[in-house]
Parts: structure tokens; C-alpha cells; sequence
């Protein structure tokens, strides 16, 4: 009988991807798949670093598993990714929880069949994690979860070392992989089916300045995979804005394939606060490439990340956040209080904002967001819009989901036969805070009101 695994995945899209190469390389060892933690012989906790909240999800998930490992010897219970890079919480899991049989990192999942066997043969826990990132290991299987859309890292790493943020220490400095390696996988994605892909990265819009002797930049690729591979969607996350430059833009606009929704994080809207987070631009900067965005593409959707409570952080100060929502107007927002991370330079600044000011904040900014968002979708009502079905509604009993190109969840009752990857017109009918709702547009309906 074959061993059963078990992945859970805390954080961003590069760590559920990093979860489908793990799931590819442990059933190519033949385990196979299983959703439940008493059945599995394997359980591996893909962790996140980013916020304390995230760190803390993990240890509590460990101490769960306690009884079980106890009740259940045999089982290896692994932790990888972000938190793995850390020696602290590595020393901590060694620590505390002994019933961790082995730990690995970002830099060396790659090795998961060999320190697995290791685990098994040995009889003694594992901990092997990689200092520094080396050469990009290609030719990993991958087990996706999906069989018409797809995640596609194009780079590895960061070079901004944003003053809060700890994803350059544990994910490395930036390396891109080779062109033709991407566009490669994307053609073989397309052969079996997958109708979307999304391109990842940190920083996607600093690709290929690793490359010596080379003119390659995130806006050339992004048009080569458009023109060489019959993709149908394309989507990337995410941009930096310092780097995001005018090819882009047209790429953006000219190339119908490429999906007309930007994420791009300001994380604050004060240049103050924007200077001491090493943001390299201004409130002044942001909003001025925002209307260049706006003019060149009137229908893009944005969404952003926005910091609350960062350090000295004043009233005046959330009041240009505050503002800047206002101006920019985004489709939605993911909205966070400061979370301070050992070893980012941050945690040394002295003025640390009392929590029950920064919770007061994030609220006030999560109205104003909340509105908004309602405002831009009730702007939907009566428009048709091309939906890439994706099965159906997890929360909406006998309706089907999928998004737009706008990056819009819609929901709608299949009156046609469907399946998880076709495309349909969809007529929206309601909107929702962060959903709308439509009914499927048939052969000779009016498709006038069609979104542009």
C-alpha cells in the first residue's frame, strides 16, 4: 500500500507553488495524496515568515500534531519554507518540538527525497537548511492543483530590502530563471490545457537584471509569452512600483492576453513613513505612475498592500494613507498592522505605535476600502465580461464561480453545460463588496453592454 502525505501551506502564491513541487517530487516517490492528518504517513508544514501571525499558525498547528505523532510513531512530520530560514525558530523547532523529524528551507527543497530518506533509513531527525540561495534548480516535477490554470515563478529572491520586510534574508537575493526555460513551460502548460498562467515573482518587474551581457526585462518576456506560446490569460504578482516602467504599460495595454488587473503595493501614503520603509519613492511618484496606469489602460482593476502602525508612524501620517486610498480608488486592498521581524532594520527604529492606535487605523482604512470596493463593482451592474469558469462557488450553493480579466470573482447559475476551465459571457446582475453575481449570456443574446 502506498504512504499518504499531508502539505499544509501558510503564506503567499510562491509558497503554494513551492507546495506543488513538493507534492510532485514526494509522488514521484509514490506516496500519494491525502487531506487527512490521521491517514498520513507524512505531514509537511510549508511555513511563512512575513507577519508573527503567520509564525504563530505554525507553531500551533505543530502542537496539535503532538498527539498524534505520539499516537502515531512511524509518522514524519517535517517543517519547510520561509520560517526554516530563520536559526531562531529553526533553534526553537529543535528545541520545543522534538517531535519534529526533519526541517528544510527555500534554498534547498530540491534535496526533499534524499533528507527524506535520510529521516527513514537513519532513524534520527533532519535539519538541513541552506545559508545562502545558489544556482536555480530546474526540471522539478510539480503536482498542480489545477488542470487550467497555473502558477510559473520567473525569479527568485529580492534585492529591495523593504526596512520591514524579512523575504530578502530567507528567500535570497534575486536570480531570474532563463527565458526560454519559462517559456517552455508555459508552451507544454498550454498542450495540456491550462488556460491562464500566472507569473511570479517579488519583484517581477526586476527580471532579468540578473542577467550579464543581456537585454532582457519583464516587459519583453511578458511579450514573447504572449506572441510565442497561445496562452489565453496572463496574470503576474508581484510589482514593485519604483521598477515598473512605460514598456510595461503598453505591454499591458496593447497585448489583450495580459490581464488588465495590477497589483502594486504602496504600503503607506506618506513619503515620511515611505522613506523610513525604504520604499525608494514618493506618495508624489506612486500617484503620478498611477495616472499614467489609468490613462493608458482606463479599465485596469488594482489592488495593493497597505502597512498600518509602522513605526512613528503619526495621525498626519495615516491621514496621506487615508488620502491616497481615496485618489487612487483600488478594486481591493490587503491591509495589515506592522508586524515587527527580527532582523530587518525596522525593529530598531524606537518609536513603535501603541497597538490599540494602529487596530483603530486599519478599521477606519478597511471602511474606506470596503466602500469603495462596493462603489467599483456596483459599476459592473449591466456590463457583460469574459469569465474563466473555475467549478462550482464554494459559499454560493448551485451557482458556479470564475474571474475576469479584472480579476473579479463572479457567480452565476450555469444554465449551459460548463466545465472548470472554459470561458463564458457573463452578465452582471449584482454586486458585492468583493463578489458579483451574473447570469451566462447564450448564443444571440445581446453582447452590447460587453466590459471594453
Amino acid at each position: 500500500m502506498s504512504e499518504k502525505y499531508l502539505i499544509t501551506t501558510f503564506g503567499c502564491q510562491m509558497n503554494v507553488h513551492d507546495s506543488e513541487k513538493l507534492s510532485g517530487m514526494l509522488e514521484g516517490l509514490g506516496y500519494v495524496k491525502t487531506d487527512q492528518p490521521k491517514s498520513a504517513d507524512l505531514i509537511l508544514i510549508n511555513t511563512c515568515c512575513v507577519r508573527e501571525n503567520a509564525e504563530n499558525r505554525t507553531y500551533g498547528h505543530l502542537g496539535t500534531l503532538k498527539v498524534l505523532k505520539k499516537a502515531k510513531p512511524n509518522l514524519i512530520l517535517g517543517v519547510c519554507g520561509c520560517m526554516a530560514q530563520e536559526p531562531n525558530e529553526v533553534e526553537k523547532i529543535k528545541k520545543t518540538f522534538r517531535h519534529v523529524d526533519l526541517v528544510f528551507g527555500t534554498h534547498n527543497q530540491h534535496q526533499l527525497p534524499e533528507l527524506l530518506l535520510q529521516v527513514k533509513q537513519e532513524r534520527r531527525r533532519v535539519f538541513e537548511v541552506w545559508e545562502s540561495a545558489g544556482e536555480i534548480y530546474e526540471g522539478i516535477p510539480v503536482k498542480r492543483e489545477s488542470s487550467f490554470k497555473a502558477w510559473v515563478t520567473i525569479m527568485y529572491g529580492c534585492n529591495n530590502f523593504c526596512a520591514y520586510c524579512i523575504v530578502p534574508y530567507v528567500r535570497g537575493r534575486e536570480r531570474s530563471r532563463e527565458p526560454e526555460i519559462i517559456l517552455a513551460e508555459i508552451r507544454a502548460l498550454v498542450t495540456d490545457g491550462v488556460q491562464e498562467v500566472t507569473l511570479l515573482g517579488q519583484n517581477v518587474n526586476s527580471y532579468g537584471k540578473d542577467f550579464h551581457e543581456s537585454n532582457w526585462n519583464f516587459a519583453k518576456l511578458l511579450q514573447k509569452i504572449v506572441r510565442e506560446t497561445g496562452v489565453k490569460r496572463i496574470r503576474f504578482q508581484t510589482s514593485h512600483p519604483k521598477d515598473l516602467s512605460e514598456e510595461l504599460i503598453e505591454v499591458i495595454a496593447n497585448e489583450p492576453v495580459v490581464c488588465h488587473h495590477l497589483h502594486l503595493p504602496v504600503q503607506a501614503g506618506s513619503s515620511r513613513i515611505l522613506e523610513l520603509m525604504n520604499r525608494n519613492y514618493t506618495k508624489e511618484d506612486y500617484l503620478n505612475l498611477l495616472r499614467k496606469i489609468k490613462e493608458k489602460i482606463p479599465d485596469i482593476a488594482l489592488s495593493t498592500d497597505v502597512i498600518v502602525g509602522f513605526p512613528s508612524e503619526t495621525q498626519a501620517d495615516f491621514d496621506e494613507t487615508i488620502d491616497l486610498v481615496k485618489q487612487v480608488r483600488y478594486d481591493s486592498a490587503f491591509t495589515f498592522i506592522y508586524s515587527p521581524r527580527k532582523g530587518t532594520p525596522a525593529v530598531d527604529l524606537i518609536e513603535q505605535v501603541p497597538e490599540m492606535e494602529s487596530k483603530q487605523h486599519l478599521r477606519q482604512l478597511i471602511e474606506l476600502q470596503n466602500q469603495i470596493s462596493l462603489e467599483k463593482n456596483q459599476g459592473w451592474v449591466g456590463r457583460a465580461t469574459e469569465i474563466l469558469v473555475e467549478g462550482p462557488s464554494e459559499k454560493k450553493p448551485k451557482m458556479w464561480s470564475g474571474r475576469n480579466p479584472q480579476n473579479k470573482l463572479v457567480h452565476f447559475i450555469p444554465e449551459i453545460i460548463l466545465k472548470p476551465g472554459d470561458l463564458v459571457w457573463v452578465k452582471i446582475t449584482a454586486a458585492h463588496n468583493f463578489t458579483l453575481e451574473g447570469k451566462v449570456l447564450l448564443e444571440g443574446d445581446n453582447l452590447s453592454t460587453i466590459a471594453p
